[in-house]
C-alpha cells in the first residue's frame, strides 16, 4: 500500500536529499543515522511510557529510511552494498520497536500484549529471511499480505494513539493482527518457494 506512495514522497522529501548531498552527506551516513536514532527512542522513550513522543521521535527518524534512497538514486550510487545495509539495518530497527513495547507492555502487566509483540518480533524477522534464503537460492518469494512498510506504520499508529488515551486494548489488537499476517505471509512465501522447487528438476537438496 505505502508503495504507491513513493512519487509523493520523493517530491516531498527530495529538496532534503539533494541538500544533503550539497552538504556531502553520504547515502550510507543517513541510514546509520536513522537507524541508530530508531533503536535509541524505541528502547528509552517505549519502555518508560512515553509511547506518544516516542512515537513521533521514530516517525522522524523512519523518514531517513526514504530520504538515503533518493540520495542514492539521486547521486547515481544506488547498488547492491546500500541495499544490504538498508536491509540490514532494518531489522534492527524493527526489533527495537518491538522490544521496546515488549517492555513497555510487560511493565505495565499486559502480559497478553507482551507476548503478542513478542510474536509479531520473531514472526517478522522470518520474512525476510524466508525471502532472502529463496532468492539466495535461485528462487523468488515476493508474497504476502502485509509489507515491511504497512507493518510499521500500523504499530506506530496505534501506539501513537494508545499514548494519547486511547484504550491500550488497540495496541494489543494490532500487534496480534501484525503477528498474524506475519505467520500467514512466511505459509506464502514457503508455498511458493515449494512449487517452484518441486516445478524443477530433481536436483540434490542442501539442509542446514
Amino acid at each position: 500500500m505505502l508503495s504507491r506512495l513513493r512519487s509523493f514522497f520523493t517530491a516531498v522529501l527530495g529538496p532534503i536529499a539533494r541538500l544533503l548531498l550539497r552538504m556531502g552527506v553520504s547515502p550510507d551516513v543517513v541510514t546509520v543515522v536513522g537507524t541508530l536514532g530508531v533503536v535509541v527512542a524505541a528502547l528509552t522513550l517505549f519502555p518508560t511510557g512515553h509511547l506518544f513522543g516516542g512515537t513521533m521521535v521514530i516517525t522522524v527518524f523512519v523518514f531517513s529510511d526514504l530520504v538515503d534512497g533518493i540520495m542514492a538514486r539521486t547521486a547515481g550510487r544506488s547498488g547492491r552494498w546500500g541495499a544490504f545495509l538498508d536491509s540490514t539495518l532494518d531489522r534492527f530497527a524493527d526489533a527495537a520497536i518491538f522490544c521496546g513495547l515488549l517492555v513497555h507492555l510487560e511493565r505495565t502487566g499486559d502480559t497478553v500484549g507482551a507476548a503478542f509483540a513478542l510474536a509479531a518480533l520473531v514472526l517478522g524477522s522470518i520474512v525476510p529471511y524466508a525471502r532472502a534464503r529463496a532468492e539466495g537460492l535461485g528462487m523468488t518469494a515476493q508474497v504476502g499480505i502485509a509489507e515491511r512498510a504497512d507493518r510499521l506504520v500500523s504499530v506506530l499508529v496505534a501506539t501513537g494513539l494508545v499514548g494519547l488515551g486511547v484504550t491500550p486494548v488497540l495496541l494489543d489488537v494490532v500487534l496480534v493482527l501484525l503477528a498474524l499476517a506475519s505467520a500467514i505471509t512466511v505459509v506464502q512465501r514457503m508455498a511458493t518457494v515449494y512449487r517452484q522447487a518441486t516445478a524443477g528438476s530433481g536436483g540434490t537438496e542442501s539442509r542446514a
